[in-house]
């Protein structure tokens, strides 16, 4: 797995686990440049059948069968690829070592796209979804056509992944598992850096020195000023911040916040350039459309051009996405799972209510957090700053935790979250599953609400838990 990579056009790829929003994206790149690209899920999904759309070959079984059916009548041997979340003893990996077939973890294929283009690499803490989606958009809009490998959907091409015609490469550049050490693009944008994937870094200092190695191996940096822990431990060439005493390359001053929106004065290099008005709210907003611009900057985009196609960007999908009204109230699900992330979401929902203003269809009056803790350890190392996070809400009610396959921690779940809530004098109820907390929602929340769905597990199919309570109900009233 160490050995370069080798892929020639006629050698065939094939995915365990292509569902995956990661290998996913990888899979469609390679299907649209005529690779004979095949996968594995168990799961059928829209993404799945997207891929199939592109000429993918997808498996719902992961066995031996699998295996012999993608190297039956090929000429070259397929280079199997496999991401974290494959299992050792997952059946099909066993068949296909057993096979001789070359395995590559998604990482080292992710690298050799990232090698072969004239790549921006996203990567960071928090913000790398959002900040590499809205790169590819503003890229997109100003008819720059990259390719952009995300790790969400970007509503500007309706996918997570994007094949331009350019040689610039748009992607987003996960730590969780340290594989982004792989990486070698030519411009490396790193958002921020805090402690997170404990299951992964035993301390922050673990972090620092995955992201340093990364940083070494980019020909450039683009950075956040306005993080401590990058201003004191990474090296960057060039800068952003929102910070006037920042003397950052690249500067948002605000003008104004508001629910539906930001303005700031745009400064580079020193030089008041124009104004960003931004139709995304919040700070973190900001700086992440911020840090775009500077990114697209630094590879020849025009600012005149970047400032208008502003106007048209969205966030990609979970990230505070509106999935609909039900019963008065607005629900709104987002990938939120870390407490800086609930913080910053939330911060911006109530932004909404107290502004007055709002990007969604009418200006909500209180907020009703909901919320799925994800990991045990994530959830011990951050147990009371996720209290803190939450406690702003109007009302708060949380998910039974998502284990994400670890093992369970004694004395940690929602309900020890719920009780460190209530420790700070609000009260917050912890329900058993998905269908008691959706049904707990018609007397816990109200007409004109904003129900604000957070977590990177399970808990965003509370949406369709409402509607199927609301149906079985109109049934049984019909009845």
């Amino acid at each position: 797995m160490n050995r370069p990579l080798s892929l020639p056009p006629e050698r065939p790829v094939h995915f365990i686990g292509v569902g995956g929003i990661g290998m996913s994206a990888l899979a469609g790149i390679l299907a649209d440049r005529g690779y004979a690209v095949s996968g594995s899920d168990p799961r059928q999904s829209a993404i799945s059948q997207g891929l199939r759309q592109r000429g993918a070959r997808i498996f719902k079984d992961q066995n031996k069968a699998t295996v012999d059916a993608i190297r039956s009548g090929v000429s070259s041997s397929p280079l199997v690829v496999i991401s974290s979340a494959i299992p050792s003893n997952n059946p099909e990996l066993i068949a296909a070592k057993s096979a001789g077939l070359e395995i590559c973890h998604r990482a080292a294929l992710l690298s050799w796209m990232i090698s072969a283009q004239r790549s921006i690499a996203v990567a960071g803490s928090h913000g790398k979804t959002t900040t590499s989606s809205l790169i590819a958009s503003l890229l997109g809009a100003v008819g720059m056509d990259p390719t952009a490998i995300i790790g969400g959907v970007v509503p500007a091409f309706g996918s997570n992944a994007r094949t331009g015609s350019s040689d610039l490469l748009v992607a987003e550049a996960d730590e969780s598992d340290g594989s982004l050490v792989q990486f070698r693009p030519a411009l490396g944008l790193i958002t921020n850096l805090e402690l997170d994937h404990t299951d992964f870094y035993p301390n922050l200092e673990a972090l620092i020195e995955t992201m340093g190695r990364f940083a070494g191996n980019c020909t450039e940096v683009l950075a956040n000023a306005d993080c401590p822990v990058l201003k004191e431990h990474i090296k960057s060439k060039h800068w952003w911040s929102l910070e006037e005493t920042n003397n950052a390359n690249f500067r948002a001053v605000p003008i104004s916040m508001e629910g539906d929106g930001s303005r700031a004065d745009y400064i580079e290099n020193g030089e008041l350039i124009g104004e960003l008005v931004l139709p995304l709210a919040g700070l973190h907003n900001l700086s992440n459309a911020l840090a775009a611009i500077a990114a697209c900057r630094l590879v020849g985009a025009p600012f005149s051009e970047l400032q208008k196609a502003l106007g048209s960007l969205v966030p990609p999908g979970r990230r505070f996405d509106l999935r609909g009204e039900w019963q008065g109230r607005l629900v709104v699900d987002d990938y939120a799972h870390h407490p800086s992330e609930v913080s910053a979401t939330l911060s911006m929902a109530q932004l909404m209510v107290n502004s007055g203003r709002s990007t969604l269809p009418w200006v909500p009056k209180r907020v009703v957090a909901v919320f799925q803790p994800h990991r045990y350890s994530r959830t011990a190392e951050f147990l009371e700053r996720f209290a803190q996070a939450l406690c702003p809400a109007q009302k708060i009610l949380l998910a039974p935790l998502y284990s994400a396959g670890e093992s369970p921690i004694a004395g940690i779940n929602s309900e020890a979250l719920a009780q460190a809530i209530q420790h700070r004098g609000v009260k917050a109820n912890a329900y058993s599953c998905l269908d008691e907390l959706a049904n707990a929602l018609h007397t816990e929340s109200r007409p004109g609400d904003l129900v604000l769905v957070m977590g990177a597990g399970d808990v965003n199919n509370i949406w369709d838990h409402l509607h199927n309570q609301s149906n079985n109900q109109s049934l049984a009233a019909a009845a």
